[in-house]
């Protein structure tokens, strides 16, 4: 990956898991560390893309990345995962919480099982990880450094997309709790909330074309001012080593946008509102397409 800031070898001796890191902006955050040094576990529930993308990078970069397949809805799954995890070199050094889903829709249209399809993943499987871990780095007296994907809407809410709003809220409680009940152990919490880095899943189910164009992006959010652009991933993934690398050890409990500024000018879904229920059914279908697309990758 090009400019990275860091110099080479910055991670050497870290051992990273990144949660959802077969695609997205796992993936790329997974290479990062890869490329800089670090043994990097990526765990999702798609094991043949676990396996290829583990593969890609560990070819690309010359470093190690290895696949675990999970599915972190379920406790017992995770506990498992982070023992084997232990097992195999020892403790972690880092944590990613990155693994999500989130789809736009008007709230009266959610089901129950469509929010708890956002807050199990969310919300629950990042409390799951981060805990399996907590526990033993804090029995093996190890330090570490957890880190937070969440989005800006944690501060400005998070119209059509609440499920995904209220987990992200959730994550960063627990970023300024655990800060401040780990601390002591010498565990780090921190959070990074992007603005729009565009990725094949999310685009799919955040940007469908019904709802105008761009609904992840800075004009359709309605932003005006800023820099009105995408994000580009070395600049997340410069942040991300940033929380991961020696020497910001006073840095804890915080969470950091990386977004343009575009939350200090109302940058999110809002402008949705103006959508009839036509668009809106438009959407619901795109969505449900991707979303079975999906599940087909699954089953291979």
């Amino acid at each position: 990956m090009e400019n990275l800031m860091f110099r080479d070898g910055i991670l050497k001796g870290k051992r990273i898991l990144v949660t959802g890191g077969g695609t997205g902006l796992g993936e790329v955050m997974s290479e990062a560390y890869a490329q800089l040094g670090a043994t990097v576990y990526i765990c999702g529930r798609r094991k043949g893309v676990l396996d290829e993308t583990a593969k890609n990078l560990s070819d690309k970069t010359r470093g190690t990345v290895k696949a675990i397949a999970c599915d972190i809805r379920v406790a017992e799954a995770v506990d498992d995962m982070i023992a084997q995890i232990w097992a195999d070199g020892g403790a972690l050094t880092g944590l990613v919480n990155n693994a999500a889903g989130n789809f736009i829709s008007r709230t009266k249209d959610l089901s129950p099982r469509g929010f708890n399809a956002i807050a199990d993943i969310v919300f629950r499987g990042s409390f799951y990880v981060t805990l399996a871990c907590g526990k033993r780095w804090i029995e093996g007296k190890n330090k570490a450094s957890v880190i937070s994907i969440l989005t800006t809407w944690i501060w400005n809410g998070g119209p059509f997309t609440v499920p995904s709003a209220m987990s992200k809220a959730g994550l960063n409680v627990m970023t300024m709790s655990l800060a401040q009940e780990w601390g002591p152990h010498g565990i780090r919490l921190n959070a990074i909330a992007p603005g729009p880095f565009p990725t094949k899943g999310a685009w799919e189910r955040l940007n469908p074309a019904a709802s105008g164009g761009g609904a992840g992006g800075a004009e359709a959010r309605g932003v005006q001012g800023g820099i009105a652009r995408n994000g580009e991933m070395y600049e997340l993934c410069n942040l991300a080593t940033f929380l991961m690398a020696d020497g910001c050890e006073y840095l804890t409990g915080q969470t950091i946008a990386i977004d343009g500024g575009m939350s200090l000018v109302g940058g999110n879904f809002s402008r949705l509102a103006s959508l009839d229920d036509a668009a809106w059914d438009a959407i619901r279908g795109q969505i449900r397409s991707a979303n079975d697309k999906d599940k087909a990758q699954r089953s291979v």
